[in-house]
């Protein structure tokens, strides 16, 4: 004869845990049936109730099960993370290359801009030199014609009339440069003094 128990109650007189009963559930190694939701297990009325006993027995198969379902999640892990460490790796390696390709783009780009410069820089620096020395000239042909000039030996012949020797008239044209005299102007290229034809009472 057989008698319907709940699985708690079976657990108890089984000396299992309640998760040992499912597991036999599961196998086909205790009869069962459910109800209103809930399982029920048969259990022969032959079978010694182990919960009248003040020490429950340690099920050796359950721990083994147990221990092997550990196992088992452990292999897992171990199987994940050898496959996120490959994938991981292989990522790096990727992006290292991507990196390195971009780069060397980067860098003949850079060479094309250099190389394109040095070309605008050759053909259009003269160009500009020469505009600024027109301009230059053009400015210098402006104040010339704003101003009249007279030579350096006009000068000197003009201020030996009121007695000047050679060193005193060398000294005024000095102290004139010098001084940023506007009567005075030393032409850089030409490396001449250019005298305005003025006023120069006060070097008498």
């Amino acid at each position: 004869m057989e008698r319907l128990v709940t699985t708690s109650q079976a657990a108890q007189i089984l000396g299992l845990s309640l998760q040992g009963v499912h597991y036999r559930i599961k196998n086909n190694q205790l009869k069962s049936i459910k109800k209103s939701g809930k399982t029920y297990v048969y259990i022969s009325e032959h079978v010694e109730d182990k919960s009248k006993k003040d020490e429950k027995p340690v099920e050796i198969i359950e721990i083994k099960e147990l221990i092997k379902v550990k196992d088992e999640q452990i292999d897992l892990l171990k199987k994940n993370m050898k496959w996120m460490k490959k994938q991981y790796t292989s990522e790096i390696l990727r992006l290292e290359k991507n990196q390195k390709k971009i780069i060397e783009v980067f860098n003949r780009e850079i060479d094309l801009l250099q190389s394109a410069f040095n070309e605008m820089r050759a053909i259009y620096k003269p160009k500009i030199e020469n505009k600024n020395y027109n301009k230059e000239e053009q400015n210098k042909q402006n104040t010339q014609k704003e101003f009249n000039y007279i030579t350096l030996q006009q000068f000197t012949k003009m201020m030996k009339a009121y007695g000047k020797s050679d060193l005193e008239i060398k000294t005024i044209i000095l102290t004139g440069v010098k001084s940023k005299d506007h009567r005075f102007l030393y032409d850089k290229k030409s490396k001449k003094v250019i005298i305005k034809d003025s006023d120069f009472k006060d070097f008498l």
